[in-house]
């Protein structure tokens, strides 16, 4: 199977310190799966959180499945992360902590075509840092523009 589905979530890297990647399964229904497939997902204002002690994410946008009949999913809906005890633990107990949150990065396929979300512990970059990376992806481009020449 070819793994060509890759989501992202821009956003997140653009207001977040990544500190930790964690990949995660997500529960998901059969019209979902579909429809992430053809690429009919939007991270933007995703979130995760803490319910007990299961790990949620929230706002995740799967559009519904073209080809499905009268049984649709709902469009945004919690959907369940699958790590290991010690993970969610770990994540919980950092979760916790002030200034750190849990954001989803991206959704991609495994070689078994199971649809996953590779999630990050980060903390919230402040405005300064903003105008850091936005400075440093410019010269950056600048840099690329004078190698061509």
């Amino acid at each position: 199977m070819k793994n060509d589905i890759q989501i992202k979530n821009k956003r997140a890297y653009f207001d977040y310190h990544i500190i930790e990647k964690y990949n995660a399964g997500i529960a998901l229904l059969g019209t979902e799966i579909k429809a992430i497939r053809q690429g009919k997902a939007n991270m933007s204002d995703a979130f995760c959180m803490f319910i007990g002690n299961t790990l949620y994410v929230r706002n995740l946008h799967i559009s519904e499945y073209s080809h499905s009949s009268f049984h649709h999913h709902d469009i945004k809906r919690d959907r369940v992360l699958l790590l290991q005890k010690k993970e969610l633990k770990k994540l919980k107990v950092k979760g916790e902590e002030k200034g750190y949150t849990i954001v989803p990065l991206r959704i991609f396929t495994n070689e078994r075509g199971f649809a996953k979300m590779e999630i990050a512990l980060a903390q919230g970059k402040k405005e300064f840092d903003k105008r850091d990376s936005i400075k440093d992806r410019e010269s950056k481009r600048e840099m690329d523009r004078a190698m061509k020449f």
